[in-house]
């Protein structure tokens, strides 16, 4: 019997390659982008890690500044407490480099070379080698490690900064780095090994010297003695007395988690929605073994009449099913690592979210991934496959033998929908799991369930509405009645409908809802005519800003009506969370000012109103309305302007804030210079008198700012002048703002910041378009396999149509307003799900996700476009299946019966 059934279905494969081609096409595509997008964004966040341990060494704990830095001495303090056998100081700066396309991010790492080796080897630089002839140049080749104004670079630092330079030996060089409005001089003296992202590290006395920062430090590395616990021995410092309170003590692994909570949500998002295609795929199998159900009633009749039993006719189609997921699965790997291999090689490890940006790992294949994903692949196969075996394993061998037979799904109580509908409800209200809306995701598994299993109750409904209307109409009669009658049957033949078109509307409000929220988001923050800033993130804001004179020296250039600063500033609330970005900002009328989601608060007498967004409200607790200890714990004032006084920060408002997933503050610029003293801004905000005049006012800002850099460098051991180097056009630094004038400013008009920032997202959701349009062709193939399915089972239905004396044209007819009428029902049934699903999303998973909310938009034009392709391509699929399947053999079939 087993050899019988396996010749059964091989022959069934064979003879129908291109029909099972497609099965085993959409569970390829399924598997290949969901592993894809898993190997991409696992290489990605490997790399990013080994670049994290290869900075951060092999430290048992680290001490960090709450905003950045914190004073040195607190390292001779550290050095001399019992338990710590190396403790490596560290100052880290964000700076850029010139280079011949304009200015480029470079971190630099300032060192101790005498304790850097025993906790980062990598950091440790190694100078370059140097003509053996000169035993004066060796000597002053030792000594390189502490000159100042000498630099050793990583290889990536090589690469944007001397990128004609040979990679081994290191090449040295002249380079300038910025600090504040000016360029400084440095030389390439060697070169570390550390990994990731452009670096480049110097002794630690220069560094404090080159950039201004005299006993500062921003990290210190510590290795314990052996046996000491290091969760106990971070509680005793932090406990100690005199304990600075803008240091933290955090485990390395704490720091190197950053990112990897930061992208988690995003990385999951894009999971799910590569894993789209998967569960359309299994749509498209159940459509095609439906068909080969259809085709092959008479000969499972014929087996089960030999003796066949309905159990082994229904594992029979379930071998075929698995046949195709096992197939597809291992086909689905082969491509999904191709295209990660590819993606890697031209995009790097970034897919448009900006968290891995400049990267270029390597590929890291997971071969459990490769079980987990083949698996899916394969499950995917097997469920769609299990209703046409469930139908093979119950059709009647007599009525079928007849023409009788009937290959439905068979009706169930629409109560069994309700239940899940209800249920994907009340996982809605779920919160988070580790900052992933697991439970929303199973609320939309459910809710598309529960919505597809309730169309033969919908369908009859509906069309039972519909058939007395349709009384005096004929073939409409025909079609609608027969419709209804075999609702089970259309709901079989649009489930795939309602599935691919539910998800395609889903992500389509989606978008668009969170696409015109950035835009009425920009038109609020953009007020001015004209921005100008000095660094494009936060790691270069201490580092890179505009001095108090060149603000005020801005302010008063010929077409200048109104000039806002803006200061921004890192805190670090939590170890394992990145920094919160506080806005010192002019915010006058807070309600004008800031996308607040209520009217502001009144702040209490005493307290210091801030606003804080979405995130930090979900991230830390903040609530409208209390006091932010957690803030008033963090600030301080920076190192140079001493001790700043107690402060009570009250929250006024929250507000929506689109720039920064892991939160921000805003507080006003007065009560911030009154705390800290610092008066430096790294954003300004101008309004002009005559805005056709924006590109001569930039030029003045440009050679502002190029006059007080050679002030300021004339004072700093007077060397020349850095002269600036025009950007090349659009090109600026990561986080574009628009076209800059020279080196040393970046400009763009609120028009230009829009356009850009517009640009950005579509770019981050480039992957999301694309994903979604190959679900959507899934979905489309599925409408015709289904329909083929169920026309060609009705050969004989036709054939005595054809002898009550309706023509083939009439039949046609007919064919073609049910697959109207159906898909029809199936556009409606997927809209409405679709538009239940984007609340959910909206409301519930980009919250969680994400941490903003946005206001839903439903883009009508696309949405009926969507559901008007939908029916076109319903109808003119059943009208070409009824050809195939109303000829002359329809009209032979009947005689079967005789």
């Amino acid at each position: 019997m087993f050899e019988l059934l396996k010749t059964f279905s091989w022959q069934e494969l064979r003879q129908h390659p291109w029909r099972n081609a497609a099965a085993v096409l959409a569970v390829m595509l399924g598997v290949a982008l969901a592993f894809s997008v898993h190997l991409i964004n696992s290489s990605a966040l490997d790399e990013f890690a080994q670049a994290a341990r290869s900075v951060g060494g092999q430290s048992d704990l680290e001490l960090r500044g709450v905003q950045g830095h914190f004073d040195e001495r607190l390292f001779k303090t550290i050095a001399q407490t019992p338990g710590v056998v190396v403790a490596s100081p560290l100052l880290e700066v964000g700076s850029y480099v010139m280079t011949a396309q304009g200015k480029r991010s470079l971190r630099v790492v300032g060192v101790d070379a005498l304790s850097v080796f025993g906790i980062s080897p990598d950091l440790m630089p190694i100078p370059q080698a140097l003509a053996p002839s000169s035993n004066q140049a060796r000597q002053m080749d030792r000594w390189a490690l502490f000159a100042p104004g000498q630099i050793f670079l990583n290889a990536a630092a090589r690469r944007i900064a001397l990128p004609e330079a040979p990679a081994n030996p290191p090449a040295a060089g002249a380079l300038k780095l910025q600090s504040g409005m000016q360029w400084l001089d440095v030389n390439v003296a060697g070169s570390v090994r550390a990994s990731g992202p452009a670096l480049a590290v110097m002794d630690l006395g220069a560094a404090q010297d080159l950039f201004d920062k005299p006993g500062q430090l921003t990290r210190i590395d510590l290795r314990l003695q052996p046996g000491v616990n290091r969760e106990a021995f971070a509680r005793q410092l932090q406990d100690s007395p005199g304990w600075p309170l803008d240091v933290t003590v955090a485990l390395p692994q704490e720091a190197q988690s950053q990112i990897n909570n930061l992208s988690r949500a995003y990385r999951v998002n894009l999971t799910v929605l590569a894993l789209i295609a998967l569960f359309t795929g299994a749509f498209l199998v159940f459509s095609v073994l439906s068909l080969s159900v259809a085709k092959r009633a008479q000969q499972f009749a014929l087996l089960g009449v030999l003796g066949l039993s309905g159990r082994n006719r229904l594992k029979l189609v379930l071998w075929e099913s698995l046949f195709l997921g096992l197939m597809g699965s291992g086909l689905g790997l082969a491509l999904g690592t191709a295209l990660a291999a590819l993606a890697l090689g031209l995009l790097g490890g970034d897919l448009g979210s900006g968290f891995f940006s400049g990267a270029t790992p390597s590929l890291q294949f997971s071969p459990v991934a490769a079980l987990i994903y083949g698996a899916l692949g394969v499950g995917a196969a097997l469920v769609g496959g299990w209703w046409p075996a469930r139908a093979a394993q119950l059709l009647p061998p007599a009525q079928t033998l007849k023409g009788l037979g009937n290959l439905g799904v068979g009706s169930k109580s629409h109560w069994i929908s309700l239940f899940l509908i209800a249920v994907g409800a009340l996982l809605t209200w779920a919160p988070p799991v580790f900052g992933i809306p697991l439970a929303a995701y199973i609320a939309i598994g459910m809710l598309l369930v529960g919505g597809i299993t309730a169309l033969p109750w919908l369908i009859g409904l509906l069309l039972g509405w519909l058939a007395p209307r349709l009384s005096r109409q004929t073939l409409p009669l025909l079609a609608v009645e027969r419709a209804r009658r075999q609702r089970d049957t259309a709901a079989v033949a649009v489930s795939g409908v309602v599935a691919a078109l539910s998800l395609a509307v889903a992500l389509t409000v989606m978008v668009a809802s969170f696409r015109d929220s950035v835009i009425s988001w920009l038109d609020r923050i953009l007020p001015a005519d004209l921005y100008v800033r000095s660094s494009a993130g936060m790691g270069a804001s201490d580092t890179v800003y505009f001095s108090p004179e060149f603000v005020l020296a801005a302010a008063k250039l010929q077409g200048v009506q109104k000039l806002q600063p803006q200061r921004m500033v890192p805190l670090s609330l939590q170890a394992s969370l990145p920094a919160v970005a506080l806005l010192a900002r002019d915010l006058g009328d807070p309600a004008q000012s800031l996308p607040l989601l209520e009217a502001p608060l009144p702040v209490p007498p005493g307290m210091i109103g801030v606003y804080v967004s979405q995130a930090v409200v979900d991230l830390y607790g903040a609530q409208a309305g209390q006091t932010l200890p957690i803030l008033s714990k963090a600030f301080r004032p920076l190192a140079h302007t001493g001790k700043a006084p107690e402060a009570i920060f009250f929250v006024a408002g929250v507000w929506r804030d689109y720039a920064r997933q892991s939160g921000s503050i805003a507080i006003d610029l007065g009560d911030f210079q009154r705390l800290t003293g610092d008066r430096r801004a790294n954003d300004l905000a101008l309004w002009l008198s005559d805005t056709s005049n924006t590109e001569a006012l930039q030029k003045e800002l440009q050679a502002l700012a190029e006059r007080q850099s050679g002030q300021a460098s004339g004072q700093r051991n007077d060397p020349a002048p850095a002269p600036s180097v025009p950007a090349a056009p659009g090109n600026t630094v990561a986080g574009d703002a628009g076209p800059s004038v020279g080196g040393l400013l970046e400009f763009g008009t609120s028009a230009q910041i829009r356009a850009i920032s517009l640009k950005i997202f579509d770019r981050s959701f480039a992957v999301t378009y694309w994903l979604q349009s190959v679900a959507i062709a899934i979905g489309l193939f599925g409408i015709a396999a289904s329909f083929s399915a169920q026309v060609l089972s009705r050969r004989k239905e036709f054939g005595l149509l054809a002898h009550l004396g309706l023509t083939r044209r009439q039949i046609l007819t007919v064919v073609a307003l049910e697959g109207t009428a159906w898909t029809t029902l199936g556009a409606i049934a997927g809209l409405a799900l679709g538009l239940v699903v984007a609340v959910v999303l909206v409301h519930v998973v980009n919250p969680q996700s994400f941490h903003w909310t946005m206001d839903l938009m439903l883009p009508w034009q696309k949405l009926l476009a969507l559901c008007l392709a939908v029916v076109a391509a319903g109808t003119v699929t059943a009208w070409l299946a009824a050809r195939a399947a109303a000829g002359k053999d329809a009209v032979m079939a009947v005689k079967e019966d005789w």
